[in-house]
């Protein structure tokens, strides 16, 4: 106990008026759902409840902490930071790559067993403690408060690279405007004599041309800067004004904007899946999709796959979870939340996965008509060499090969055969098959900028009306990202406002212009090589550590007893058993275990990069020693915040010196500038450094709220927990029944 608690106790029955319990127990009483979120003193027993502080007054404080509008809008924000472009081109990818339809079975399991529970705990722990990531972690184990400061790095990391993906969009988008398309066929060189196709573009296709030397400008390595692009320069610099014009308010402005960039992704796919459904071999393409190869979902690497997809798709570690849900009422049913989320994510990769099965089929179709008909005027050069047109049915016209169907190719491959007799006689021919069935198998199981800027982009180049589909995709993809990207920078601003209480519009506008300076390097011409580093090695073994050690500080340091009374105190029922298990035993398992896999990966194949140069078009080449030294360090730095707390915690090497740093509170755009009293040693910030060996630290529903006695003197009331400028001690009652938060 602190040693200066039995003074606090002496003082505490004039002084003290309701607990966090009983203040929650009346939120609703005082204040509209969702509409406002604060802790509320009156001065003096005899006084009627009040909702509200003069904001002149000195004799109350309050902690204003933003809210949620209505719970729409944080469906929406959990939403649009969950489904991201992963849901359009990973889950499609990797249900292409494994089995069809029977990646769905392990990915559903698997969900169930990691991503929910994980899920729920993310946002439990956000709305009952009220901050980011880092006061979470820091308030449930100060020794492991670095978790909160590894998710900001991440997050950071995962920010400078995804809206480079996202100035990308933006540069299409604004090409999409014209007809015919721009990648619609490869550019021609003409000189006195002749006109010629472009060398490089006719050894790979116009839309893959398009895309690495008229829109990246490629260099041929990383080693080659090449100097920036500035087409790409100025969509960045787009990208990074419209996320820091969203977030300057918090979810004050980002929440309006997140119900037209997480609704607006849903009518673009249904209007891509309507129109697709009317394009001929769109049905193939959703059949090929959900005929399930039962043999490959028994191999190990699919169920990694799948695992590893779960844990990304739902945006857990990155704490742009916890920090969404910190802004809700401590009452609100949190496990509907996460399971609705999480369904919605899954049923929005499967959509998005008709989608692209739907378009494929399509293209399948497209390339199978143009097989058709290179093999019928194939066969018009072999008739009188002993094949007659009797042979074939009446009704085929053989002079327009275009109108010749695929069953009445069919049955002309059939007739040959039969006259030909001998099979390999058939195969000197050189007559091919023609199957929509094998065109789609030849479709290459592409993911990430390969699916969204090359395939699916030549795709819509066979569209009626091209132009307007292309708008209408880009302009999807750019919200899908502006969604995920809101999330994180909340991941990042949060925390940091929370612990260090700095102004929201400055942090907010500091970390933009910090994260396009740095994002200029991946605008240079060898840029694409850089964002395959970073979405290869900043975020996936860092927040699968970062996963591991919440689910260890909530289910076995804090105790999964108490984290469950805790639950029951704030939704009101206690949760399924189901959940005791998973987080305690069968989730950190599995989590391991994926750890592991994805370390031997790792270590299995050589840090490498596929590259584009002009003569051979594509090759895979490996990091230089600096690169590799570059993702060493990306996993370094983003995991290191852990060890080092601890061992600043284990060792007491932050102690009380360090607490005479001054917090700010703010109240209705006023600034409260607050100091800790130099003899404090109730502190069990990790900011201000009081060793959790000497101080436990205080939760919510096991301490009381007590107004500092004195003057209207702003700044006679002191706060010990000064990292959440609320004003009020905290002091143990042993009295009151032991909660868990």
């Amino acid at each position: 106990m602190p040693k200066n608690s039995k003074a606090v106790k002496r003082e505490l029955d004039d002084d003290v008026t309701e607990s966090v319990k009983d203040l929650l127990s009346n939120e609703d009483a005082c204040d509209d759902s969702f509409k406002k979120s604060s802790l509320i003193v009156k001065k003096h027993e005899g006084e009627g409840k009040e909702c509200d502080v003069e904001e002149g007054g000195s004799d109350g404080e309050e902690e204003e902490r933003p809210a949620w509008n209505s719970k729409l809008q944080y469906i929406l924000a959990q939403v649009g930071f969950s489904v991201g472009l992963g849901n359009v081109w990973r889950f499609p990818y990797l249900c292409q790559k494994n089995g069809g339809g029977a990646y769905l079975v392990p990915y559903l399991i698997l969900l169930v067993l990691i991503g929910i529970p994980l899920f729920f705990l993310e946002l439990a722990v956000g709305q009952r403690i009220r901050r980011g990531s880092i006061g979470v972690w820091n308030y449930i184990s100060p020794r492991l408060g670095g978790i909160g400061f590894a998710s900001c790095v991440v997050c950071f990391f995962v920010a400078l690279y995804y809206n480079v993906i996202i100035g990308w969009s933006l540069f299409y988008f604004s090409q999409s405007f014209q007809h015919p398309l721009p990648w619609n066929e490869c550019p021609l060189v003409k000189n006195k004599n002749s006109t010629y196709v472009v060398p490089e573009c006719e050894k790979s296709s116009a839309t893959t041309y398009y895309w690495y030397r008229e829109a990246l400008n490629i260099s041929d390595s990383i080693s080659e800067g090449g100097g920036l692009n500035w087409k790409m320069t100025v969509c960045l610099l787009v990208a990074w004004s419209m996320v820091c014009l969203a977030m300057i308010k918090g979810i004050q402005s980002s929440g309006k904007v997140m119900y037209f960039s997480s609704l607006f992704p849903y009518v673009v796919l249904i209007c891509f899946l309507v129109r697709a459904l009317l394009l001929k071999g769109s049905i193939d393409g959703i059949r090929h999709m959900f005929t399930p190869q039962l043999e490959i979902m028994l191999e190990a690497k699919v169920w990694r796959e799948a695992a590893t997809q779960v844990f990304f798709a739902l945006g857990l570690g990155f704490g742009g979870v916890i920090a969404f849900s910190s802004y809700n009422k401590r009452d609100n049913n949190c496990h509907f939340d996460a399971v609705l989320v999480s369904f919605i994510n899954f049923f929005t990769s499967v959509l998005a996965t008709l989608v692209v099965f739907a378009v494929l089929g399509f293209k399948a179709n497209i390339m199978n008509s143009k097989c058709i008909s290179l093999n019928t005027n194939k066969i018009v050069t072999l008739l009188g060499n002993g094949i007659d047109e009797s042979l074939f049915p009446h009704h085929i016209n053989l002079s327009q090969s275009s109108q010749i169907s695929a069953e009445d190719y069919h049955q002309m491959i059939e007739s040959i055969k039969g006259k030909v007799g001998d099979e390999d006689e058939f195969q000197k021919l050189g007559l091919e098959p023609c199957s929509i069935e094998d065109e789609l198998n030849k479709v290459p199981a592409v993911q990430g900028t390969g699916l969204a800027f090359i395939a699916f982009t030549e795709a819509m180049t066979h569209f009626p009306a091209s132009p307007f589909w292309s708008v209408m995709f880009f302009l999807m993809l750019v919200n899908l990202g502006l969604g995920s990207m809101f999330g994180t920078i909340e991941g990042i601003l949060t925390p940091l406002i929370d612990t260090f209480k700095v102004r929201k519009e400055f942090l907010t506008v500091g970390c933009c212009v910090l994260a396009f300076s740095i994002g200029l390097t991946f605008v240079q011409r060898s840029g694409n090589y850089f964002v395959a580093m970073f979405d290869d090695y900043s975020a996936t073994l860092p927040l699968l550590i970062v996963v591991i050690l919440e689910n260890v500080a909530v289910a076995w340091i804090y105790g999964i007893e108490k984290f469950f009374e805790d639950l029951k105190d704030m939704l009101g029922f206690t949760p399924y058993r189901f959940y005791y298990y998973m987080w305690k035993y069968i989730t950190p398992i599995l989590l391991l275990v994926l750890l592991c896999s994805s370390l031997i990966q790792l270590t299995m194949t050589p840090p490498s990069y596929s590259a584009w140069i002009e003569e051979e078009v594509k090759q895979t080449l490996r990091f230089p020693l600096w690169g590799i030294v570059v993702c060493i360090s990306l996993v370094v730095m983003a995991i290191m915040p852990v060890p080092i707390v601890f061992g600043l915690r284990y060792f007491n090497i932050i102690d009380d010196n360090t607490s005479g740093l001054s917090t700010v509170s703010y109240k209705k755009g006023r600034i409260i500038k607050e100091s800790a009293r130099p003899g404090e040693d109730d502190d069990t910030s990790l900011i201000q450094g009081k060793s959790p060996s000497k101080a436990p630290p205080a939760m919510p529903g096991s301490t009381i709220y007590r107004k500092q006695s004195g003057g209207g003197n702003p700044d006679a009331d002191t706060a010990p927990n000064g990292r959440y400028g609320i004003g009020y001690l905290m002091a143990d009652m042993p009295d009151m029944p032991e909660s868990d938060l």
